[in-house]
């Protein structure tokens, strides 16, 4: 009967306890990746309202404008709370604006003509990406930048004078016909020239 060497018994128990503590780091960091990514759902909001609230504030008037600004800065300070917080755990957004995405950290939902950005870069972010750490958390919906010609401008406000005499010749252009006015109507029918005999 052959004896074990001395120790097996002990780095049998170290190896098992090794195992153990390996698993339990691999469930801590599962929890933490789905709390940190269960908070960003709550980032993509307060953005939006941050965004929506500066808006109506710009437009409204009155209590309804002071009410929207106290709105955004709200919004604004949870947002800046809740970015720190996201970097105290290593999380941070991608900011891909102007650069080649990268197919692992981007999906491009749409693309618009820009001849200003160069092609194939990033216009804007509709979803906002993160990185925990090197690793992708969270891929970015991106709209990319396609070269063609420059969309066509408004016309300002001061060139809507030199254009007023135009707007009798669109007026000429109706597709509709007429309506007949009432002093119209009542007029006798004008007759048709008779033939002449022969």
């Amino acid at each position: 009967m052959t004896t074990p060497p001395p120790g097996t018994d002990e780095l049998r128990k170290l190896r098992v306890r090794v195992e153990a503590l390996a698993r339990k780091r691999e469930e801590a960091e599962a929890r933490l990746t789905g709390l940190l990514t269960a908070l960003l759902p709550l980032d993509d909001l307060l953005a939006n309202t941050a965004h929506r609230s500066k808006r109506f504030a710009h437009s409204g008037t009155g209590r309804t404008g002071q009410l929207a600004v106290a709105v955004q800065q709200q919004t604004d300070a949870a947002h800046q709370m809740l970015r720190a917080e996201l970097a105290r755990h290593d999380v941070h957004p991608m900011d891909l604006i102007g650069k080649t995405p990268d197919p692992v950290e981007a999906r491009a939902t749409s693309v618009e003509l820009d001849p200003t950005a160069p092609e194939g870069t990033v216009l804007r972010e509709t979803v906002t990406g993160f990185r925990h750490g090197t690793d992708c958390l969270r891929r970015a919906d991106v709209v990319l930048a396609v070269s063609g010609p420059a969309p066509e401008q408004a016309t300002p406000a001061g060139d809507l004078d030199r254009e007023q005499p135009d707007r009798g010749a669109a007026r000429a252009r109706r597709n509709q016909p007429r309506r007949t006015s009432r002093a119209q109507r009542l007029q006798p029918l004008p007759r048709k020239p008779s033939k002449r005999r022969r």
